[in-house]
Protein backbone atom coordinates (compact mmCIF):
# COMPACT_ATOMS: atom_id res chain seq x y z
CA UNK A 1 0.00 0.00 0.00
CA UNK A 2 2.79 2.43 0.95
CA UNK A 3 4.62 1.59 -2.28
CA UNK A 4 1.51 2.39 -4.34
CA UNK A 5 1.10 5.74 -2.56
CA UNK A 6 4.77 6.60 -3.21
CA UNK A 7 4.39 5.71 -6.88
CA UNK A 8 1.27 7.88 -7.13
CA UNK A 9 3.10 10.78 -5.46
CA UNK A 10 6.04 10.44 -7.86
CA UNK A 11 3.67 10.41 -10.80
CA UNK A 12 2.02 13.62 -9.59
CA UNK A 13 5.46 15.23 -9.20
CA UNK A 14 6.46 14.22 -12.73
CA UNK A 15 3.23 15.71 -14.08
CA UNK A 16 3.93 18.89 -12.11
CA UNK A 17 7.46 19.05 -13.62
CA UNK A 18 5.94 18.83 -17.10
CA UNK A 19 3.47 21.57 -16.15
CA UNK A 20 6.29 23.81 -14.89
CA UNK A 21 8.35 23.20 -18.03
CA UNK A 22 5.38 24.30 -20.15
CA UNK A 23 4.80 27.31 -17.86
CA UNK A 24 8.51 28.20 -18.11
CA UNK A 25 8.31 28.24 -21.90
CA UNK A 26 5.21 30.43 -21.69
CA UNK A 27 6.88 32.75 -19.16
CA UNK A 28 9.98 33.22 -21.30
CA UNK A 29 7.75 33.91 -24.30
CA UNK A 30 5.72 36.49 -22.35
CA UNK A 31 8.84 38.15 -20.92
CA UNK A 32 10.42 38.12 -24.38
CA UNK A 33 7.57 40.32 -25.59
CA UNK A 34 8.73 43.04 -23.18
CA UNK A 35 12.41 42.30 -22.43
CA UNK A 36 14.76 41.94 -25.40
CA UNK A 37 17.50 39.36 -24.77
CA UNK A 38 18.70 38.76 -21.16
CA UNK A 39 17.67 35.07 -21.36
CA UNK A 40 20.24 34.01 -18.73
CA UNK A 41 19.09 36.76 -16.37
CA UNK A 42 15.44 35.71 -16.77
CA UNK A 43 16.29 32.06 -16.09
CA UNK A 44 18.33 32.95 -12.99
CA UNK A 45 15.52 35.15 -11.60
CA UNK A 46 13.01 32.32 -12.06
CA UNK A 47 15.38 29.75 -10.50
CA UNK A 48 15.74 32.01 -7.47
CA UNK A 49 11.99 32.28 -7.08
CA UNK A 50 11.34 28.54 -7.31
CA UNK A 51 14.04 27.94 -4.68
CA UNK A 52 12.40 30.42 -2.23
CA UNK A 53 15.51 32.55 -2.54
CA UNK A 54 16.30 36.20 -3.11
CA UNK A 55 18.56 37.75 -5.74
CA UNK A 56 20.82 40.76 -6.10
CA UNK A 57 20.82 42.26 -9.61
CA UNK A 58 23.94 44.24 -10.49
CA UNK A 59 24.06 46.41 -13.58
CA UNK A 60 24.41 49.97 -14.79
CA UNK A 61 21.27 52.12 -15.13
CA UNK A 62 18.99 51.65 -18.11
CA UNK A 63 19.23 47.87 -18.55
CA UNK A 64 15.52 47.22 -17.77
CA UNK A 65 16.06 45.67 -14.33
CA UNK A 66 12.92 47.29 -12.93
CA UNK A 67 10.92 46.39 -16.03
CA UNK A 68 12.07 42.77 -15.81
CA UNK A 69 10.92 42.41 -12.19
CA UNK A 70 7.57 44.15 -12.66
CA UNK A 71 6.82 42.14 -15.83
CA UNK A 72 7.72 38.89 -14.06
CA UNK A 73 5.27 39.76 -11.27
CA UNK A 74 2.59 40.47 -13.88
CA UNK A 75 3.16 37.18 -15.73
CA UNK A 76 3.01 35.28 -12.41
CA UNK A 77 -0.05 37.22 -11.16
CA UNK A 78 1.81 38.39 -8.03
CA UNK A 79 1.51 41.66 -6.13
CA UNK A 80 4.50 43.91 -6.78
CA UNK A 81 6.02 46.87 -4.91
CA UNK A 82 9.07 48.94 -5.82
CA UNK A 83 11.03 50.62 -3.02
CA UNK A 84 13.54 53.31 -3.99
CA UNK A 85 16.25 53.15 -1.34
CA UNK A 86 17.64 56.55 -0.34
CA UNK A 87 19.94 57.77 2.48
CA UNK A 88 16.99 59.13 4.50
CA UNK A 89 14.84 55.96 4.32
CA UNK A 90 13.93 54.59 7.75
CA UNK A 91 12.99 50.98 8.66
CA UNK A 92 9.36 51.99 9.37
CA UNK A 93 9.15 53.42 5.84
CA UNK A 94 9.37 49.89 4.43
CA UNK A 95 7.93 47.69 7.20
CA UNK A 96 4.99 49.91 8.21
CA UNK A 97 4.16 51.62 11.48
CA UNK A 98 1.52 51.97 14.18
CA UNK A 99 -0.69 55.05 13.95
CA UNK A 100 -2.92 56.37 16.73
CA UNK A 101 -6.59 56.59 15.78
CA UNK A 102 -9.82 57.30 17.61
CA UNK A 103 -12.39 54.50 17.63
CA UNK A 104 -15.68 56.17 16.63
CA UNK A 105 -17.83 53.62 18.47
CA UNK A 106 -16.08 53.77 21.85
CA UNK A 107 -14.33 57.11 21.66
CA UNK A 108 -11.07 55.44 22.77
CA UNK A 109 -7.76 55.94 21.05
CA UNK A 110 -6.22 52.79 19.63
CA UNK A 111 -3.15 51.93 17.59
CA UNK A 112 -3.66 50.62 14.07
CA UNK A 113 -0.87 49.07 12.02
CA UNK A 114 -0.41 50.59 8.57
CA UNK A 115 1.31 48.11 6.25
CA UNK A 116 4.48 49.22 4.52
CA UNK A 117 5.51 48.38 0.93
CA UNK A 118 7.18 45.13 2.10
CA UNK A 119 3.71 43.56 2.21
CA UNK A 120 3.70 42.24 -1.36
CA UNK A 121 4.71 39.02 -3.09
CA UNK A 122 7.54 40.53 -5.10
CA UNK A 123 9.66 43.41 -3.84
CA UNK A 124 12.09 45.39 -5.97
CA UNK A 125 14.59 46.97 -3.57
CA UNK A 126 16.09 49.55 -5.93
CA UNK A 127 19.70 50.56 -5.15
CA UNK A 128 19.84 48.77 -1.80
CA UNK A 129 23.36 50.09 -1.15
CA UNK A 130 22.11 53.70 -0.97
CA UNK A 131 20.22 53.29 2.32
CA UNK A 132 21.71 53.12 5.85
CA UNK A 133 22.51 49.74 7.49
CA UNK A 134 19.51 50.02 9.85
CA UNK A 135 17.06 49.98 6.94
CA UNK A 136 19.07 47.31 5.11
CA UNK A 137 18.85 45.14 8.23
CA UNK A 138 15.06 45.55 8.39
CA UNK A 139 14.79 44.33 4.80
CA UNK A 140 17.15 41.42 5.41
CA UNK A 141 15.16 40.33 8.48
CA UNK A 142 12.04 40.20 6.32
CA UNK A 143 13.93 38.20 3.68
CA UNK A 144 15.12 35.62 6.21
CA UNK A 145 12.08 35.32 8.48
CA UNK A 146 9.25 36.23 6.05
CA UNK A 147 7.74 38.51 8.69
CA UNK A 148 8.27 41.98 10.14
CA UNK A 149 8.23 43.02 13.79
CA UNK A 150 6.84 46.41 14.83
CA UNK A 151 6.85 47.07 18.56
CA UNK A 152 5.69 43.88 20.22
CA UNK A 153 3.71 42.59 17.24
CA UNK A 154 4.91 40.30 14.47
CA UNK A 155 3.18 40.44 11.07
CA UNK A 156 3.61 37.64 8.50
CA UNK A 157 4.41 38.63 4.94
CA UNK A 158 2.32 37.29 2.03
CA UNK A 159 3.50 34.06 0.42
CA UNK A 160 5.23 33.56 -1.91
CA UNK A 161 7.65 36.34 -0.95
CA UNK A 162 10.69 37.34 -3.03
CA UNK A 163 13.13 40.23 -2.82
CA UNK A 164 15.03 41.27 -5.92
CA UNK A 165 17.48 43.99 -4.93
CA UNK A 166 19.51 46.07 -7.37
CA UNK A 167 22.94 47.63 -7.05
CA UNK A 168 24.54 50.16 -9.34
CA UNK A 169 28.25 49.27 -9.84
CA UNK A 170 29.16 52.90 -10.55
CA UNK A 171 28.93 56.03 -8.37
CA UNK A 172 29.91 54.41 -5.08
CA UNK A 173 30.32 57.71 -3.18
CA UNK A 174 27.85 58.07 -0.33
CA UNK A 175 26.72 54.45 -0.48
CA UNK A 176 26.48 51.81 2.26
CA UNK A 177 27.93 48.57 0.83
CA UNK A 178 26.26 45.44 2.15
CA UNK A 179 28.50 43.53 4.59
CA UNK A 180 29.60 40.05 3.49
CA UNK A 181 27.30 38.38 6.05
CA UNK A 182 24.31 40.20 4.57
CA UNK A 183 25.39 39.53 0.98
CA UNK A 184 25.42 35.85 1.90
CA UNK A 185 21.64 36.04 2.46
CA UNK A 186 21.14 36.48 -1.28
CA UNK A 187 21.01 33.19 -3.14
CA UNK A 188 22.20 34.68 -6.46
CA UNK A 189 24.11 37.74 -7.53
CA UNK A 190 22.91 38.21 -11.11
CA UNK A 191 24.95 40.35 -13.50
CA UNK A 192 22.80 42.31 -15.94
CA UNK A 193 25.06 43.13 -18.88
CA UNK A 194 24.72 45.41 -21.90
CA UNK A 195 22.62 44.07 -24.80
CA UNK A 196 24.17 42.62 -27.95
CA UNK A 197 24.33 44.85 -31.06
CA UNK A 198 21.20 43.44 -32.74
CA UNK A 199 19.34 43.38 -29.42
CA UNK A 200 20.05 47.09 -28.99
CA UNK A 201 18.49 47.76 -32.41
CA UNK A 202 15.44 45.69 -31.40
CA UNK A 203 15.17 47.65 -28.13
CA UNK A 204 15.22 50.98 -29.97
CA UNK A 205 12.56 49.82 -32.43
CA UNK A 206 10.32 48.51 -29.64
CA UNK A 207 10.64 51.44 -27.23
CA UNK A 208 10.28 54.21 -29.84
CA UNK A 209 7.15 52.72 -31.41
CA UNK A 210 3.56 52.37 -30.20
CA UNK A 211 4.13 48.65 -29.44
CA UNK A 212 2.30 47.33 -26.37
CA UNK A 213 2.92 43.77 -25.24
CA UNK A 214 -0.10 41.56 -24.53
CA UNK A 215 0.75 39.48 -21.45
CA UNK A 216 -0.97 36.39 -20.07
CA UNK A 217 -0.68 34.78 -16.64
CA UNK A 218 1.59 31.70 -16.77
CA UNK A 219 1.43 30.64 -13.09
CA UNK A 220 -0.38 31.75 -9.94
CA UNK A 221 1.00 32.27 -6.43
CA UNK A 222 -0.61 29.01 -5.23
CA UNK A 223 1.04 27.05 -8.06
CA UNK A 224 4.40 28.63 -7.27
CA UNK A 225 4.14 27.48 -3.64
CA UNK A 226 3.34 23.93 -4.79
CA UNK A 227 6.23 23.92 -7.24
CA UNK A 228 8.62 25.17 -4.55
CA UNK A 229 7.81 22.00 -2.61
CA UNK A 230 8.43 19.84 -5.69
CA UNK A 231 11.84 21.46 -6.22
CA UNK A 232 12.88 20.18 -2.79
CA UNK A 233 11.88 16.64 -3.77
CA UNK A 234 13.94 16.43 -6.97
CA UNK A 235 16.47 13.57 -6.56
CA UNK A 236 20.21 14.28 -6.64
CA UNK A 237 22.93 11.67 -7.18
CA UNK A 238 25.84 11.47 -4.73
CA UNK A 239 28.42 12.54 -7.32
CA UNK A 240 26.42 15.78 -7.93
CA UNK A 241 26.44 16.53 -4.18
CA UNK A 242 30.20 15.86 -4.15
CA UNK A 243 30.77 18.20 -7.10
CA UNK A 244 28.93 21.09 -5.39
CA UNK A 245 30.86 20.39 -2.18
CA UNK A 246 34.21 20.27 -4.02
CA UNK A 247 33.56 23.62 -5.75
CA UNK A 248 32.67 25.33 -2.46
CA UNK A 249 35.58 23.82 -0.51
CA UNK A 250 38.09 24.56 -3.28
CA UNK A 251 37.24 28.28 -3.01
CA UNK A 252 38.56 28.46 0.58
CA UNK A 253 42.19 29.52 1.09
CA UNK A 254 44.36 27.13 3.13
CA UNK A 255 41.88 24.27 2.57
CA UNK A 256 43.57 21.06 1.40
CA UNK A 257 41.34 21.04 -1.70
CA UNK A 258 42.17 24.63 -2.70
CA UNK A 259 44.27 25.10 -5.88
CA UNK A 260 47.38 27.28 -5.61
CA UNK A 261 45.76 30.31 -7.26
CA UNK A 262 43.05 30.37 -4.56
CA UNK A 263 45.65 30.81 -1.80
CA UNK A 264 47.16 33.70 -3.74
CA UNK A 265 44.03 35.51 -4.93
CA UNK A 266 41.31 34.82 -2.33
CA UNK A 267 40.99 36.15 1.23
CA UNK A 268 37.76 34.34 2.10
CA UNK A 269 35.97 31.56 0.26
CA UNK A 270 32.37 30.44 0.09
CA UNK A 271 30.63 28.95 3.14
CA UNK A 272 28.20 26.02 3.33
CA UNK A 273 25.34 28.15 1.98
CA UNK A 274 27.10 28.11 -1.40
CA UNK A 275 26.99 24.33 -1.81
CA UNK A 276 23.38 24.25 -0.56
CA UNK A 277 22.32 26.91 -3.06
CA UNK A 278 24.17 25.24 -5.95
CA UNK A 279 22.20 22.04 -5.31
CA UNK A 280 18.89 23.89 -4.92
CA UNK A 281 19.53 25.91 -8.07
CA UNK A 282 20.42 22.71 -9.89
CA UNK A 283 17.10 21.18 -8.84
CA UNK A 284 15.12 24.20 -10.02
CA UNK A 285 17.02 24.42 -13.32
CA UNK A 286 16.44 20.71 -13.94
CA UNK A 287 12.66 20.93 -13.62
CA UNK A 288 12.51 24.21 -15.57
CA UNK A 289 14.11 22.24 -18.41
CA UNK A 290 11.69 19.34 -17.98
CA UNK A 291 13.99 16.91 -16.13
CA UNK A 292 13.31 15.21 -12.81
CA UNK A 293 16.98 14.72 -11.91
CA UNK A 294 19.97 17.04 -11.39
CA UNK A 295 23.17 16.85 -13.42
CA UNK A 296 26.62 18.29 -12.77
CA UNK A 297 25.96 20.69 -15.66
CA UNK A 298 23.10 22.22 -13.63
CA UNK A 299 25.58 22.82 -10.79
CA UNK A 300 28.16 24.31 -13.21
CA UNK A 301 25.60 26.80 -14.54
CA UNK A 302 24.62 27.79 -10.99
CA UNK A 303 28.23 28.19 -9.78
CA UNK A 304 28.88 31.76 -10.99
CA UNK A 305 25.73 33.49 -9.62
CA UNK A 306 26.10 31.56 -6.33
CA UNK A 307 29.84 32.08 -5.79
CA UNK A 308 30.66 35.51 -7.23
CA UNK A 309 29.53 37.46 -4.12
CA UNK A 310 30.83 34.85 -1.67
CA UNK A 311 34.45 34.89 -2.83
CA UNK A 312 36.40 37.82 -1.36
CA UNK A 313 39.51 38.57 -3.38
CA UNK A 314 42.89 39.76 -2.06
CA UNK A 315 44.51 43.12 -2.74
CA UNK A 316 46.86 41.40 -5.21
CA UNK A 317 43.88 40.10 -7.19
CA UNK A 318 42.23 43.53 -7.23
CA UNK A 319 45.48 45.18 -8.32
CA UNK A 320 45.82 42.66 -11.15
CA UNK A 321 42.19 43.23 -12.21
CA UNK A 322 41.16 39.65 -11.36
CA UNK A 323 37.50 39.52 -10.36
CA UNK A 324 35.62 36.86 -8.42
CA UNK A 325 34.01 35.83 -11.74
CA UNK A 326 37.45 35.06 -13.17
CA UNK A 327 38.26 33.00 -10.08
CA UNK A 328 35.00 31.03 -10.50
CA UNK A 329 35.92 30.36 -14.16
CA UNK A 330 39.32 29.03 -13.07
CA UNK A 331 37.69 26.89 -10.39
CA UNK A 332 35.29 25.35 -12.90
CA UNK A 333 38.23 24.57 -15.19
CA UNK A 334 40.24 23.07 -12.30
CA UNK A 335 37.58 21.09 -10.38
CA UNK A 336 36.04 18.26 -12.36
CA UNK A 337 33.07 16.10 -11.33
CA UNK A 338 33.76 12.50 -10.33
CA UNK A 339 31.32 11.32 -13.03
CA UNK A 340 31.22 13.10 -16.39
CA UNK A 341 27.73 13.42 -17.84
CA UNK A 342 26.40 14.27 -21.25
CA UNK A 343 25.15 17.85 -21.41
CA UNK A 344 21.35 17.88 -21.62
Amino acid sequence: MAKAQTSSSDERDIQAVKHLNQAYKKMTEMLGRVIVGQTEVIEQVLITMFCRGHALLVGVPGLAKTLLVSTTAQVLHLSFKRIQFTPDLMPSDITGTDVLEEDRTTGKRVFRFVHGPLFANMILADEINRTPPKTQAALLEAMQEHHVTVGEQTYPLPEPFFVLATQNPIEQEGTYPLPEAQLDRFMFMILVDYPRPQEEIDIMKQVTSSYQAQLEVALTGEEILQLQEIVRRVPVADHVYQYARDLARASRPAAPEAPDFINELVNWGAGPRASIYMILAGKARAILHGRYHVTTEDVRVAAAPVLRHRIITTFNAEAAGISSDEIVRRLLAEIKPAVEEAVA
